[in-house]
């Protein structure tokens, strides 16, 4: 499966418009199999989404399982930000966005702003 630092995954080049992954940069890990053919790992650098993730771990992403209110995603907005957050509302105009970390702020997006959105499927902790 094809691995990524979180870190890097905001640089461009790493995806494609679908949020597949693209480009070089990728690494390799064997990781439980995922039934959709495009997942991907991103490794988690640093500590800003404790306690939900520390530095070391590896989440699989999927972008073609769907989403539901409560799931973890990786959000990357027009602007080109990645994040990791959790998805607590969406509507045709609005996306709402709840820090992993409570010292971190929630996010709320205008649906035009968002590239694209996935799930998290599977984190190593």
């Amino acid at each position: 499966m094809p691995l990524l630092g979180f870190a890097q995954a905001g640089n461009s080049g790493h995806f494609d418009d679908n949020g597949f992954p693209a480009g070089k940069g990728w690494d390799e890990v064997a990781l439980p199999s995922a039934s959709d053919e495009h997942a991907y790992a991103l490794e988690i650098s640093g500590d800003q989404m404790k306690p939900a993730y520390r530095d070391g771990d590896v989440v699989v992403v999927s972008p073609g399982t769907p989403i539901r209110r409560g799931d973890r995603v990786v959000v990357k907005t027009q602007a080109g930000e990645v994040m990791i957050r959790e998805l607590k509302r969406r509507t045709a105009k609005t996306l709402e966005l709840q820090s992993l970390n409570p010292n971190h702020a929630d996010r709320a997006l205008a649906a035009s702003d968002v590239d694209w959105i996935a799930r998290i499927v599977w984190a190593s902790q």
